[in-house]
């Protein structure tokens, strides 16, 4: 079901289009799998035919990354099937200013910490999990750079970062011939569409990919929680997250979702996923399942193929208001192409030209 491999971005590693987050793993909220459970959803996910494990040093306190880490040490040949990714710049030290960001003392830390903690010796994917603006690109490139130099990770990636400064570390990398930076993971789902102003064609024109998290907006896009219904929004203790997604938008959108998702005798959650999986630049999903039953009807999806009707329907409920001076160039077409197809679009001249009114579609 999960056999469907892709190259990552701008790098050779062949990695499942549906990956599993260890969000969940351990710590103690009222979502945490034990490493028991935990254990047991590695093993269906790798059943299914999914290689991609996604981790942090934040995560369940660092007992998300020992729980794979266990896992590892008792599954013989296991370590070199799967693709281990973690993430660096979360502060797990409170009281000691370098134990989080991306300055080089506390990659080099956060890395050899993760290491010891997954059993491992290397790393075939390392995340920058957020910006860091007290520190200069440059370091953290070049510690990254060294890591990689010394076999401890593989690739590198950027998470939950501005487009301006993937750009500047793309272009950094490029020049001072680091590893290049691989991909992007950042959250993306119907109900959060942000990223398709700057960063997916930002990636297209790279050649990056993206590696969407919260890709049913903590649960909001299964379609068992509603705005008008506080009382349900709980569920696994999620009321934190559920409720802030659900607005007079959110509604619009599960409204068309489900109506989709009848018309297709699939899920509502099987339906989001099955739309992102085919948005530009999009390499893998995170799937951050609370059972197996849950991760196996999500990971369903990977084999769903939507009606063109049903994925513009989808399209234009969720469509993400784009600011200035996006909206600019893109009501600007019709003055650029001067009445001609380019690359299969046409506008008549000036029409939408921000100076002139109008409603040209791009």
């Amino acid at each position: 079901m999960l056999d469907d491999f892709i190259t990552f971005g701008r790098s050779g590693l062949r990695v499942s289009r549906y990956a599993l987050g260890a969000f969940n793993f351990g710590g103690s909220q009222s979502w945490s799998l034990d490493a028991a459970a935990a254990g047991r959803m590695i093993a269906h996910y790798r059943e299914l035919g999914g290689n991609f494990l996604d981790c942090a040093n934040s995560y369940g306190g660092g007992e998300a990354e020992v729980i794979i880490g266990d896992y590892l040490a008792a599954e013989p040949g296991a370590r070199d099937r799967l693709v281990i990714a973690s993430k660096f710049g979360s502060n797990t030290q409170p009281g000691d200013p370098n134990s989080g960001g991306a300055g080089r003392k506390a990659i080099i830390q956060t890395c050899e910490r993760s290491l010891r903690r997954l059993r491992t010796d290397r790393l075939d994917l390392y995340w920058m999990h957020l910006w860091d603006p007290y520190t200069p690109m440059e370091e953290t490139l070049r510690a990254l750079d060294d890591l990689v130099s010394a076999g401890k990770i593989l690739h590198v990636g950027l998470s939950n970062t501005p487009a301006w400064k993937i750009s500047e570390a793309h272009w950094i990398a490029q020049w001072r011939n680091h590893m290049p930076i691989a991909g992007l993971q950042l959250q993306y789902s119907l109900m959060e569409r942000s990223i398709e102003i700057e960063h997916v064609p930002m990636a297209q024109a790279y050649g990056m990919n993206i590696a969407a998290w919260s890709p049913l907006r903590n649960g909001a896009l299964s379609g068992r929680y509603r705005k008008g219904d506080p009382e349900g929004h709980n569920a696994e203790g999620r009321a934190v997250f559920v409720t802030r997604a659900l607005d007079d938008r959110s509604d619009a959108i599960l409204d068309t979702l489900i109506a989709v998702a009848e018309r297709n005798g699939v899920s509502p959650s099987q339906a989001a996923l099955a739309w992102l999986r085919v948005q530009p630049a999009m390499g893998t999903i995170l799937l951050g399942a609370h059972t197996i039953d849950q991760l196996t009807e999500n990971a369903a999806s990977a084999r769903i193929e939507l009606p063109a009707e049903d994925l513009a329907a989808l399209d234009e409920v969720s469509k993400p208001r784009i600011p200035y001076p996006g909206d600019f160039a893109r009501r600007a077409i019709g003055s650029i192409s001067g009445g001609t197809r380019i690359n299969g679009v046409f506008s008549q001249p000036g029409a939408g030209s921000p100076s002139q009114g109008g409603g040209g579609k791009a």
